[in-house]
Order: C-alpha cells, then sequence, then structure tokens
C-alpha cells in the first residue's frame, strides 16, 4: 500500500489547497500504479512550524514561502 507523505511549512496553503494537494498527489499515484490501488493509497500533509525548515543552513518561515510564491526574491 502507497503511503505518501507530504510536509509543507504551516499556514502556507489554505485548507481547500491541502485538500487539492491530496486529491492531486493520489491522482498521480493511481496513474502509475493502476485504480484498483486507490483505496489503499494513503497520503498525509503534515505542516511543519514556521521556522522549523530549512534550507542551505537558512530557516524558512510562512512569510519567506508567500514571498517566493508571489516571485519576491529575499
Amino acid at each position: 500500500m502507497p503511503f505518501i507523505q507530504v510536509k509543507v511549512i504551516e499556514k502556507v496553503f489554505t485548507p481547500e489547497q491541502t485538500q487539492q494537494i491530496v486529491r492531486s498527489l493520489t491522482d498521480a499515484m493511481v496513474a502509475i500504479e493502476g485504480e484498483n490501488m486507490r483505496p489503499v493509497t494513503w497520503c498525509v500533509v503534515e505542516e511543519v512550524k514556521s521556522g522549523s525548515w530549512g534550507i542551505a543552513g537558512n530557516p524558512l518561515t510562512t512569510e519567506d514561502v508567500r514571498a517566493l510564491a508571489a516571485g519576491v526574491s529575499a
């Protein structure tokens, strides 16, 4: 049984966007493994506290991610 685990920084995605992540990733997995696996494909989206996620030694906050999504460079 596939288990899809996604970690995102807290308060970046709305509940609706999080639900879309679950649906889209499940659909992608089922496209590879076949429709019969849909009922046993798990997808968990976990939120990580703002500032507790880092890239290249630099902590990222919710505001940093929103700025990146908006195309604003730091």
